[in-house]
């Protein structure tokens, strides 16, 4: 496996690679693990995306597996009992984005059908194929993740600005930034 080109980015951490090899770019259409990396995109603000890696599993555990429903009853208290968790990001904004994330998230889902659909249409149902060559050439933000954060903070969701909304739709597989030389790109190109 040593001889296989990868996206730079994921380096040689085993973690990393595991995340790049099956999960980052796949197309994602499952509302309750949309609304999961949408909690730990927005973890991740000014931080490296290994950190979140890290702590995904201690994420789950304390957000009871990201079940929006239970997270939108979330009160005062259950947010300070989170906040006390080493396992986190003890960010007291981010931990309380979560919980009003969830309450938009299921107003959404009641007025669109889906988070997934919401999402998905912005691209019209269909992953955008990108042909990066460098890592240089990979934006932090373009115009549909502006547009989709200016929509999101409308609906009441936090901590969706066009640099987080671009990782999110990355890793949701709704554009294909694999590089063209990485051996994923042919692989989630197909998975349309």
């Amino acid at each position: 496996m040593n001889d296989i080109f990868r996206c730079p980015w994921c380096g040689e951490d085993p973690l990393y690679v595991a995340y790049h090899d099956s999960e980052w770019g796949v197309p994602l259409r499952d509302d309750w693990a949309l609304f999961e990396l949408l909690c730990l995109e927005g973890a991740q603000a000014g931080l490296s995306w290994i950190t979140v890696l890290r702590k995904r599993e201690a994420y789950r555990r304390v957000f009871d597996r990201f079940d929006p429903g239970t997270v939108a009853r979330y009160d005062q208290r259950r947010i300070e009992e989170i906040l006390t968790d080493r396992g986190i990001i003890r960010n007291r904004l981010k931990v309380r984005s979560v919980v009003k994330n969830a309450r938009a998230f299921l107003d959404l889902q009641e007025r669109e059908g889906s988070f997934s659909q919401y999402l998905w249409g912005f691209v019209e149902g269909k992953p955008i194929q990108n042909r990066w060559r460098s890592l240089s050439q990979v934006p932090a933000e373009s115009e549909l993740s502006r547009r989709i954060s200016k929509d999101m903070k409308k609906r009441g969701f936090q901590f969706v600005g066009p640099v987080i909304i671009y990782s999110l739709i990355q890793s949701a597989g709704l554009v294909n930034d694999h590089l063209v030389d990485c051996f994923r790109y042919d692989e989630c190109f197909k998975m349309q």
